[in-house]
């Protein structure tokens, strides 16, 4: 029973984690490896193959993994049979076949079941691929041509023997037990006797197991690297993926705020134009009623006239008529209406008057914002450095000489706005063209601040040892004060680890604390700390992409990369060319390089990962004077302190 039960967990797990089709999530389905070693179903990889012109164009299998193509024997035939001859490589077929869906039964001899009988097995054949009883395995062993096959023992506990014997597709009685590693084959005694005569080195492969298996358990080695390297993206990319979904809705919520507004004006604007036309069209409708009123009077008038002069003449009273004379003489009937009719000085129309082509204009020119998409770039290293801008930090009511120290790069608006601190003049400053105008804004703090690190995507925090404070401000472009956060030490350098942790590191005592965002220290890590002689001042910090925190110390000339825990991942300080007079600000690549500057060699220098030296990216030819801070922004641009007064700003493209 134990035996069933550890061979049912090992089925499940093996099926879980080893024999599972990446593509399709299910158990491997006639499988096929590619020359890339990777293993899929090959109706999914045809499938895949299918949605990608470039590998129909190749006539190739394209590996969805790593992009490797695997070419096909017979390209002619049609798509869906390109991966019929692509076999699986030993070891996940025979997996298949000892645990995947199908598997045949190791508890029952299999001989006895063809015959409707359900006898336990004791022993395992891995030639004939069968489990048998003990009658079986005395008539299994009386057959010449199966008198030596490898088989196992099925009693008890015993599990199944993992050394599989894999038998010649070519010559199936012969076992594959020699290596030809000049046409790199595993290969069995014939195969060698016919096809590998001239082959300079056949060996055993028993006899390289050893050196195989070390290479492998360096591979594993290197894997579990890589996959742990991955692993910490996926989570920093998890953790981003949290923060911009927030910003999105963020963004989201401004737009139908600033949507709600120029709704509001329309509307606003629209009852000014309804009320007026009221206004305008009760005087009108008033007018225009008076005056019928008054016509309709004019014509009774006259109505009354006429009769009257109609009654004088039919009067046989001479002074009727003279008398009548008079009057029309008098009154000039036809003056008298012309004065009644008279129009001057009241509205004549009233109409709704619209440019129909500056509406439109004026709807496409509403200024309710622009999505604008900013690409990630990558710095390349290997490529010669070109400078692009320098930015003069000096501003108008400045006191002293400005002094930038640490420099980083906000995107505001789809606009870079860098922003800087000047310990000099006790502020952060940030510079940044609007309207195709350049512009800048000054954020006065109690001391003069040092270092500066960006927390999100418009805030920053900053480091003023002065007043043991470290404040953080967002960027709108111009520059808001957030929160001062009271320390109880003096911190220089900072670095943001995660959303709610930062690294800060202190020159009196010396040491790089672990801090939250309300200045409690977490984590303390010492010039000794593990007995390890580090840290005597500590200037600027970084953090790497795997999440560790890079030091420059001008004191030890050292560059030190640390652990959140405390742990020495590798200390940098060379002698001779190479060697560190006074390192300061530091910076890590999306490829993971380091770029430290070198304040007394006016130098940046490139280092590997590693911390292995590769080159003086910038030097005093690049016009490179006494640099202090560094950061590379999201467009893969190079920006660089100057002791006088200024940043540059390098591409390289």
């Amino acid at each position: 029973m134990l035996h069933v039960l550890f061979q049912m967990a090992t089925s499940q797990k093996l099926t879980e984690h080893y024999l599972t089709c990446i593509i399709c999530s299910g158990v491997f389905s006639k499988p096929c490896t590619l020359v890339c070693n990777h293993t899929f179903c090959r109706k999914c990889i045809v499938n895949y193959t299918k949605t990608r012109p470039e590998a129909i164009s190749a006539k190739s299998l394209l590996c969805p993994f790593c992009s490797k193509m695997t070419k096909v024997s017979d390209p002619e035939r049609p798509v869906e049979e390109w991966a019929d001859d692509v076999k699986p490589i030993f070891l996940t077929q025979g997996l298949l076949d000892s645990f995947g869906p199908g598997s045949k039964d190791t508890t029952c001899c299999s001989y006895c079941k063809e015959e409707g009988e359900t006898t336990p097995a004791s022993v395992w054949c891995y030639v004939c691929d069968d489990a048998l009883c003990g009658r079986c395995v005395r008539l299994h062993n009386r057959i010449p041509s199966a008198r030596h096959h490898d088989v196992t023992d099925l009693s008890g506990e015993v599990k199944v023997k993992r050394r599989r014997m894999v038998m010649c597709k070519e010559h199936k009685d012969e076992s594959v037990k020699l290596l030809c590693k000049d046409c790199g084959k595993a290969v069995c005694q014939t195969c060698c006797t016919i096809y590998h005569r001239q082959c300079v080195s056949v060996v055993s492969l028993e006899s390289e197991m050893q050196a195989m298996k070390t290479a492998l358990t360096r591979a594993t080695g290197n894997l579990s690297q890589r996959k742990e390297k991955i692993h910490k993206e996926i989570e920093t990319k998890k953790s981003k993926l949290e923060e911009e979904t927030f910003r999105f809705k963020e963004m989201e919520s401004h737009i139908n705020s600033e949507t709600v507004k120029a709704i509001e004006q329309i509307k606003l604007k629209e009852r000014r134009l309804l009320d007026e036309l009221k206004e305008m069209s009760d005087k009108y409708i008033g007018q225009m009623k008076a005056d019928v009123k008054s016509g309709e009077m004019s014509v009774q008038m006259y109505q009354q006239q006429t009769e009257l002069i109609d009654e004088a003449l039919q009067s046989e009273c001479d002074m009727d008529v003279y008398e009548m004379y008079q009057v029309c003489e008098a009154d000039d009937v036809e003056a008298v209406g012309d004065a009644d009719l008279k129009e001057g000085g009241i509205i004549a129309s009233v109409t709704f008057r619209q440019d129909t082509d500056k509406l439109s204009k004026a709807l496409d020119d509403l200024q309710l914002g622009e999505i604008e998409v900013l690409y990630e770039s990558v710095l390349d290293l290997k490529a010669t450095p070109v400078l692009q801008d320098t930015i003069d930090v000096t501003v108008a009511d400045d006191t002293r000489t400005a002094l930038p120290y640490g420099v980083t790069v906000v995107v505001v608006g789809g606009r870079d706005t860098v922003v800087v601190t000047d310990c000099n003049n006790k502020s952060v400053k940030s510079f940044y063209t609007s309207n195709n105008q350049p512009g800048h804004s000054k954020l006065l703090l109690d001391g003069g601040p040092c270092d500066i690190t960006k927390l999100t995507h418009d805030q920053v925090a900053v480091t003023v040892p002065g007043t043991k404070q470290i404040v953080t401000v967002k960027v709108k472009p111009d520059l808001e004060l957030l929160t001062t956060i009271t320390t109880s030490k003096q911190y220089g350098g900072i670095t943001s680890l995660t959303p709610s942790t930062l690294a800060a590191g202190s020159h009196s005592p010396p040491c790089v604390d672990i801090l939250d965002m309300t200045g409690n220290v977490l984590r303390s890590i010492s010039p000794h700390h593990k007995g390890n002689n580090i840290l005597q001042y500590p200037d600027f910090l970084s953090n790497t992409r795997t999440g560790n925190i890079l030091v420059s110390d001008c004191r030890t000339k050292c560059v030190v990369c640390l652990t959140p825990e405390g742990d020495v991942v590798f200390s940098y300080s060379p002698t001779g060319d190479t060697s560190l007079e006074f390192p300061q600000g530091i910076t890590s690549t999306r490829t993971g390089d380091i770029l430290v500057t070198d304040y007394r060699q006016h130098r940046v220098i490139h280092l590997t990962e590693s911390c292995q030296f590769v080159q003086n990216l910038l030097t005093s030819k690049d016009c490179i004077q006494n640099p202090r801070g560094l950061c590379i922004d999201e467009r893969g641009w190079l920006r660089v302190c100057l002791h006088k007064c200024a940043i540059q700003t390098f591409s390289c493209k």
